[in-house]
């Protein structure tokens, strides 16, 4: 299974929607998964607000989710791209915990609460929650709360795991 290509051919289904893709999971079980993560693209500016979860403050409709898997399954056919016989096309949004990966989706929601893992420790400590404050030079900028609020750099290649925080 070439997860590059699945994502590539998603990538062109969602761009003709108006939307992105967020990412793409290949699980095998009791049956065998290809997840896609879709959103709004993002119109300009950062997503400081609360609503949502993708960039123009609406979320992904059932109606999005159903032409870009109508349009993708063929691509997925005609292209062959998932081996064998038999598998599951889910097309969903990202959530509103959703995962940060990309510098553009830590900068896109500055002002954000976030979670974040590190495969090193940091100041003594792997795991970071805070406000996104962007970022700079390969680094997130994390504003930490408690009794000494300060900023913290995190280099993106240390992250490990890193999801928005639910807010109400």
């Amino acid at each position: 299974m070439n997860l590059e290509r699945v994502r590539e051919a998603a990538e062109r289904v969602a761009r003709s929607e108006g939307l992105e893709v967020v990412d793409v999971e290949w699980k095998v079980g009791k049956q065998r998964f290809l997840r896609v993560y879709i959103d709004r693209v993002p119109s300009g500016g950062t997503e400081s607000g609360h609503s949502g979860s993708g960039g123009s403050g609406e979320g992904i409709s059932h109606a999005d989710c159903e032409r870009v898997s109508q349009q993708l399954s063929v691509i997925l056919d005609v292209e062959e791209l998932v081996p064998g016989p038999g598998y599951v096309l889910e097309i969903s949004s990202p959530g509103l915990d959703r995962p940060l990966r990309k510098p553009q989706e830590f900068e896109r929601f500055t002002g954000r609460l976030a979670k974040i893992w590190t495969d090193a420790p940091i100041e003594d400590l792997t795991f970071f929650e805070g406000r996104l404050a962007g970022v700079t030079g390969g680094k997130v900028q994390l504003q930490l709360k408690g009794k000494l609020p300060r900023t913290v750099e995190l280099p993106l290649v240390n992250i490990r795991k890193a999801n928005l925080v639910v807010e109400f």
